[in-house]
């Protein structure tokens, strides 16, 4: 029989866990920025291997804030660490054992792979020193992979160690499916990461996006979508002068989802202020943040 389960995608925020999530896939569906604790929902893709297939659950960062989108961000992490068969936790070759460390306290010794990213920006000295300091905790993970997105090194190891340790179960998914995603909620992921790629500070931690209306036609999707923030000062800055900033995130995201589906988007973007939002439990819920 084939082999079929869920692998956690597990780190500390910007450890590359988006990133490595689309290399494997081969496709764009998770939102990428270098401002860390981007991610807020667990994603879902869907990896053939061969026969096998590997559901991967990108996950928001390991971290502690006491917002309610932050508590929420880390249930989310927790709820992949308990429901998975395998994890795979990503750290970067620059860090020290410090973060891998508490994630053990959480982890209650669930089967798990340590994933080194990063390995192109050192040298294989130090490579090879990070590798050993591991040695310590040898008894507590399944193997350690050096992965390098921008080298292609690392991918075919690690789904092939992967494949070892699910269980054996017929497709979960259709294998020609990419995520379970809605194609909404990859929309709203995109504009997301337009803000984070084009707004400054800490303004990003204070937005999301509600996807208001998507029309299909044969050629053409149509998205009406709103930003919200929680502040007025905010909102000035989200739109920009004349409108540059609105039209800057519009831009970055309406070529990701067009890339993603291969038609041409119309994206109309508006903005709205909802005050405290990032701590309004029952707001959080409505938008999709269901705890």
């Amino acid at each position: 029989m084939n082999k079929a389960g869920f692998v956690a995608v597990i780190g500390r925020p910007n450890a590359g866990k988006s990133t490595l999530l689309n290399h494997i896939l081969g496709e764009k569906i998770s939102m990428v920025s270098q401002k860390a604790n981007a991610t807020r929902k667990r994603i879902n893709a869907i990896v053939m291997h061969g026969d096998d297939q590997l559901i991967f659950v990108d996950t928001p960062g390991l971290h502690e804030k006491e917002r309610a989108i932050n508590q929420f961000m880390m249930e989310e992490a927790l709820k992949a660490i308990g429901d998975c068969d395998v994890i795979i936790y990503l750290a970067p070759v620059t860090d020290d054992l410090t973060h891998y460390e508490k994630f053990l306290t959480m982890s209650k010794g669930k089967k798990h792979l340590i994933i080194l990213t990063k390995i192109d920006q050192v040298s294989q000295e130090r490579l090879m020193k990070r590798i050993m300091s591991y040695n310590q905790y040898g008894d507590k993970f399944e193997a350690l992979i050096p992965f390098s997105v921008n080298k292609n090194v690392g991918k075919k190891d690690l789904l092939d160690v992967l494949v070892k340790h699910l269980p054996e179960s017929p497709h979960l998914y259709d294998p020609e499916d990419l995520t379970t995603e809605m194609l909404r909620d990859i929309y709203r992921d995109f504009i997301r990461e337009g803000i984070f790629d084009n707004i400054s500070d800490e303004i990003p931690y204070s937005a999301d996006v509600i996807i208001d209306k998507i029309d299909e036609e044969k050629n053409l999707e149509r998205i009406r979508a709103t930003i919200i923030v929680e502040k007025d000062s905010q909102k000035r800055i989200m739109i920009g002068q004349g409108g540059d900033a609105i039209k800057r995130i519009g831009k970055s995201a309406r070529e990701k989802i067009e890339t993603l589906i291969s038609k041409q988007v119309y994206l109309e973007l508006f903005v709205s202020v909802k005050k405290g939002w990032t701590n309004d439990k029952k707001f959080l819920n409505e938008i999709g943040y269901v705890y």
